[in-house]
């Protein structure tokens, strides 16, 4: 991929692939299809529809929480995460996965225990990591491995 080729970036709330130039990255793109910005800075809510899309079709790495509503230590990462998320924006995607509501989509990945981060970069893993972080290790996480 050259600088000049767009890169494909899926829309956190109506889910559909948008093609942004790349010079565009910093400046607020919005949807084709819902007209809504592109990156929030938020983490988007994944089902296992929308993880496959946004894990398979993103330009951008993608990093998923996996983690469920009855786990303290997963409440008590959730707002590192969320910081994270508006540090590492445009350039990385972090999205949630509730994998007591979504098992199916979690399944093929082996998840043991949760909270855990899996970084997908090209619809494939590269990094995986366990256990609940504040926002600038899991900052500098991403960037290590990124």
């Amino acid at each position: 991929m050259t600088v000049m080729d767009p890169l494909h970036i899926v829309c956190p709330h109506c889910h559909k692939t948008n093609r942004v130039a790349q010079a565009a990255m910093g400046s607020a793109p919005h949807c084709g299809s819902c007209h809504q910005a592109l990156f929030t800075g938020e983490p988007v809510q994944l089902d296992a529809d929308s993880f496959a899309k946004h894990v398979g079709r993103s330009h951008i790495p993608v990093v998923v929480d996996f983690w469920a509503p009855w786990c303290g230590p997963c409440r008590m990462m959730a707002p590192a995460f969320a910081q994270a998320a508006q540090q590492l924006s445009p350039q990385v995607r972090l999205a949630k996965l509730d994998t007591e509501a979504h098992p199916q989509a979690a399944a093929p990945y082996g998840i043991r225990s949760i909270p855990t981060m899996i970084v997908f970069d090209g619809g494939k893993e590269v990094a995986r990591i366990s256990g609940a972080l504040p926002a600038g290790e899991i900052v500098r996480w991403v960037q290590s491995v990124v």
